[in-house]
């Protein structure tokens, strides 16, 4: 059964998000995807996106997930974000 998992940046532009997820599709059995943004009213300040999906396949292995928290870990710092 695949995991899926929420990741939230709260206000990270869109094309961080883009780059975000190309990074993560090239870890071998992770797919991800773009949320988009649900709220109504516009703000300046928040993100066209409201965060990522990240699904790993059956097998795909502890070094891939691992990948995985070492890319989120680098925007982490690289953003200031938590």
């Amino acid at each position: 059964m695949e995991t899926q998992e929420k990741i939230e940046f709260p206000g990270l532009p869109l094309a961080v998000y883009r780059e975000i997820a190309a990074h993560l599709r090239q870890v071998e059995g992770i797919e991800v995807g773009l949320i988009p943004q649900a709220s109504s009213e516009f703000n300046y300040n928040q993100s066209q996106i409201s965060g990522l999906w990240i699904s790993a396949i059956p097998n795909s292995g502890s070094e891939s997930q691992q990948r995985v928290q070492q890319i989120l870990a680098h925007y982490q710092n690289r953003y200031g974000v938590s």
